[in-house]
């Protein structure tokens, strides 16, 4: 907090400081000036009518009424990661959406609109890295158009919590009635040490470029088509991984892209009677091996907020998180 010569707590952000980072402190109750504070750190991203908007790196969005306010000071972006690769948010935006093509794209301005018949949000919304070229609310009637003409609801993918990331559009969204349903995490790490794992179990695991039937037989997402094996199937260098089980079904399986210095993992699953044997393990290291033999030195990877096994499982490997990212669905849409 600022703390003033005289040692007084000061408030020295105004509205001027928009879309900065900031950190306030103001009082919890009404009426309580003692004790009852509560600390918000995030991207003022309004400041209207007397009340603040501070989005933090949750996406969560907090409003502050300036009457609670007792100190306040704009803030450096958040500190670089301590470990793993240095990378930009625009950066890692662009080499995720290489890794999960849709089978559908058009331009509006810097935004992408992407479109799949509906397989996954990622394939399914609106990649928005710059400027439309149309004030918001028109940009945003052509992706309703857009995604109308298709018979999909509309989504807008934003992400959270890094150097360039989207919190004021997060907001400006909210305003306007988009409803975010999901919100995941990117992590990153480097990718040697994946590699190293397992090094001695890897040798069962089966790799190929296509999945075949036995690799969607133990994918999570059922009744798979045509336009789900051309998502699956598009990126710059795509890898499957197949642990062999005692059924038809593998016992483990994963997918990876290698994209110049980056390796990105996705769909490792593990069949349910198989779990605590170390199989995702053996899958990743496996692949991580053959990325680096492609010459990639970094690894990425999505993760849901709430999937704790996953996430202990990463750390435990190294990768830490970069960024949150969300999907926000046009208002009154149904989900499909």
């Amino acid at each position: 907090m600022e703390i003033s010569a005289a040692g007084r707590l000061e408030v020295r952000i105004t509205a001027a400081d928009v879309g900065k980072r900031v950190s306030v402190r103001r009082l919890s109750e009404p009426g309580v000036t003692e004790g009852k504070f509560t600390d918000t750190v995030g991207v003022l991203t309004s400041w209207d009518n007397g009340v603040l908007l501070i989005t933090r790196k949750s996406g969560e969005s907090v409003r502050i009424t300036e009457s609670s306010l007792v100190a306040g000071k704009v803030v450096p972006a958040a500190p670089a990661r301590r470990r793993g690769p240095a990378a930009s948010y625009e950066e890692l935006a662009r080499v995720c959406a290489r890794a999960w093509r849709p089978v559908e794209a058009e331009r509006l301005g810097e935004w992408e609109l992407r479109a799949a018949s509906g397989f996954t949000r990622r394939a399914n919304s609106v990649l928005p890295l710059g400027d439309p070229g149309l004030p918001l609310d028109g940009a945003l009637d052509v992706v309703r158009r857009w995604y109308g003409d298709r018979g999909l609801p509309a989504y807008v993918q934003t992400a959270t919590g890094a150097e360039g990331t989207q919190e004021p559009l997060c907001a400006e969204l909210e305003r306007r009635g988009w409803v975010r349903e999901v919100t995941a995490e990117l992590w990153i790490g480097a990718l040697a040490p994946v590699a190293d794992l397992a090094e001695a179990e890897a040798g069962g695991v089966v790799l190929a470029r296509e999945a075949d039937e036995a690799w969607l037989a133990r994918y999570q997402r059922k009744g798979i088509g045509e336009v789900a094996l051309k998502v699956l199937g598009g990126g710059p260098s795509v890898w499957f991984a197949s642990v062999p089980g005692e059924g038809a079904a593998p016992a483990a399986i994963g997918r990876c892209v290698v994209d110049g210095r980056w390796a990105g993992f996705a769909a490792v699953e593990v069949d349910p009677q198989q779990r605590r044997r170390g199989l995702a393990t053996v899958v990743m290291a496996a692949l991580a091996r053959r990325a680096l033999e492609e010459g990639a030195s970094a690894a990425w990877l999505q993760v849901e907020a709430d999937n704790a096994g996953a996430r202990a499982l990463y750390a435990r490997m190294g990768f830490g998180a970069h960024h949150a990212y969300h999907h926000y669905r046009e208002p009154e849409a149904s989900t499909t």
